[in-house]
């Protein structure tokens, strides 16, 4: 059985009703409102990574290999996988969005480990960060976005890659989006940084997390 596990049918014509648990992992924490020393340093890190800045993605890919050395399911997570960037909110033909150029940091870390750019948007959806929460896209809106290129030789194991989790819409769309078109892969996802809730402070930056996004009442849900 695959990582992402449908217990409900996917139509031909596209996504309905798929409902699927994706397990992920996530080394940094941000706050978008929390006040203190320590959260401003989080939503700096958040907007270098955002501008996939060239002097501090390698060194945040290199923090992502030395912890995957002491932590054994964050080795686990990248051992034999094939990383996939998930594309950013509209249509690319470059090499600019974050999640590429996070993939290629970590592709070129102690991983090594091969990088593939298939998963592309076919058409653009509205920015998460900048919409209300009510207009955010939905996970089958993400996944009716997305297109996958056949890939040259098979994929046994995908690992998404993106910059930032919140809910987790755009993965478990992104995943389920390859799941229809590559079905015998094991799906599993990796961000950098974890959203956290409305919390006023925080103590630190760095949070190893291990958890899953699922499909429940037609929406995403992170755990944790």
């Amino acid at each position: 059985m695959t990582s992402v596990e449908h217990v409900s049918c996917v139509r031909r014509s596209g996504f309905s009703q798929s409902f699927a648990n994706v397990p992920f992992a996530s080394c940094f924490i941000y706050s978008p409102r929390a006040s203190g020393l320590v959260a401003d340093a989080s939503r700096r890190i958040c907007k270098r990574v955002k501008r996939s800045d060239p002097l501090w993605i390698p060194g945040y890919a290199g923090f992502v290999f030395r912890e995957s050395l002491r932590d054994r399911k964050l080795a686990a997570l990248f051992t034999s996988a094939t990383l996939i960037p998930v594309p950013g909110s509209a249509p690319c033909n470059g090499d600019s969005w974050p999640s590429l150029q996070l993939a290629v940091a970590l592709s070129q870390v102690g991983f090594q480990l091969r990088l593939w750019v298939g998963l592309r948007r076919q058409v653009a959806v509205r920015k998460s960060a900048t919409a209300p929460n009510a207009e955010r896209p939905t996970v089958q809106q993400h996944y009716e976005s997305f297109f996958v290129r056949p890939p040259a030789r098979p994929i046994r194991k995908i690992l998404l890659i993106d910059d930032v989790i919140t809910k987790g819409r755009t993965l478990l769309g992104a995943a389920a989006r390859l799941q229809m078109d590559l079905p015998p892969a094991e799906i599993c996802a990796f961000a950098l940084i974890r959203t956290l809730g409305f919390v006023e402070r925080m103590d630190h930056l760095t949070d190893i997390c291990h958890g899953f996004v699922r499909w429940a009442g037609g929406d995403a849900r992170r755990e944790p």
